[in-house]
């Protein structure tokens, strides 16, 4: 079983939620050649980005790559949030530097690669 859990947060699946309700309005428009509502869905989906983005500065997104087991639930909210992540460019647009911390390099399950090195064979 893999060790990453991409995408099992409230920020992302809040997110595609208020996306596809965009998208659906934008649809809508499009069949019933109605620019309000194209324009409409048009800004409800750019709203899911903020909106999205938000969360996951907030500590309701986590970052990529491998946690512990007991960080998987999507109600745990991430602690290293205010730091910034490492390599994520929403953090990086907020201000938030995100150095890895010791406790970051704690959280590395043992005997699993870590976000960003080279795998060594195509299993890992």
């Amino acid at each position: 079983m893999s060790l990453y859990d991409e995408g099992h947060t409230l920020a992302g699946w809040i997110g595609v939620g208020i996306a596809t309700a965009g998208c659906t309005v934008t649809g809508v428009g499009v069949c019933t050649v109605s620019a309000p509502a194209v324009v409409g869905g048009l800004v409800i989906v750019a709203l899911s980005a903020v909106v999205t983005w938000v969360l996951h500065l907030s500590g309701w997104g986590k970052p990529p790559g491998v946690r512990p087991r007991e960080q998987w639930g999507m109600r745990v909210r991430d602690t290293r949030a205010r730091e910034g992540h490492p390599e994520c460019l929403g953090c990086r647009l907020a201000g938030r530097r995100g150095v890895p911390t010791a406790a970051a390099e704690a959280s590395v399950v043992p005997g699993t690669v870590r976000a960003g090195a080279r795998p060594l064979s195509p299993v890992e």
